[in-house]
């Protein structure tokens, strides 16, 4: 699909992957933005900007309030469920609540928000679906076992909604970055990318109907060593 002229919801808009979102979307010639977050005030900045961006409030563990996001962005084209958590749980001795804040708020929230605006782009027409994964859905990380799992999830369903929703004008993309620059991972010490080029790689990807992203050096090597040894990637990733 075509950016230019499109109007689009993203979650968790107010930082990182989301906020570079936002402001490629608008470069690019959207019409309007959503940007949906816990805090409108934390993007009333976006909008003093551009008039076009429109803080929406959306938690993705309150099914009611996406359920009105949906309501209030009744022309959305895209939806790109970028919002999220990370939590360091390991699947042995992780703290069970943070690896459950993860599961619900990385697959049951887009998984939601899915459900509530494919009838918002079918009434508009069509359009697409974006979902923000991660290169740890082909090899897990251990210190972050809830994390994975949930991205996981996260990527199945994905593929489930993009069989689904094929006859129907909406197109499902994953998307798949390696280590961003972003709060999430600021401590850890190893090379990033920059949510700017990440954000412009998400973008070239929808307009070039590329189902699977790999926004970044990281993920296209890393998706490279699984396609050719999925065990080998598996052991690389388990051992970080």
């Amino acid at each position: 699909m075509k950016i230019s002229g499109s109007t689009a919801v993203v979650t968790g808009a107010n930082r990182g992957i989301g906020r570079a979102l936002v402001d490629a979307l608008l470069a690019r010639g959207a019409a309007k933005v959503y940007a949906a977050v816990r805090d409108p005030d934390s993007v009333k900045d976006l909008a003093a900007g551009d008039p076009r961006v429109v803080p929406t409030a959306l938690d993705l563990t309150d099914h009611e309030q996406i359920a009105r996001a949906a309501d209030r962005a009744s022309d959305a084209t895209l939806l790109i469920n970028n919002g999220g958590s990370l939590n360091f749980a390991d699947p042995l001795s992780g703290d069970l609540g943070a690896i459950h804040t993860d599961i619900v708020t990385n697959f049951v929230g887009p998984l939601v928000t899915a459900r509530e605006f494919v009838p918002v782009l079918e009434r508009n027409g069509g359009g697409a679906i974006v979902n923000v994964l991660s290169l740890v859905v082909f090899g897990p990380v251990p210190a972050m076992g809830g994390y994975s799992a949930s991205k996981a999830a996260a990527a199945s369903v994905t593929q489930a909604l993009r069989a689904q929703l094929r006859e129907r004008e909406i197109s499902v993309y994953g998307v798949f970055p390696g280590a961003v620059d972003t709060d999430m991972i600021r401590d850890l010490e190893i090379p990033k990318t920059s949510p700017a080029d990440v954000a412009t790689a998400i973008l070239d990807g929808i307009e070039a109907g590329e189902e699977n992203i790999l926004p970044d050096p990281m993920a296209q090597g890393g998706y490279k060593a699984w396609r050719d040894d999925p065990s080998a990637f598996e052991r690389q990733m388990g051992s970080m």
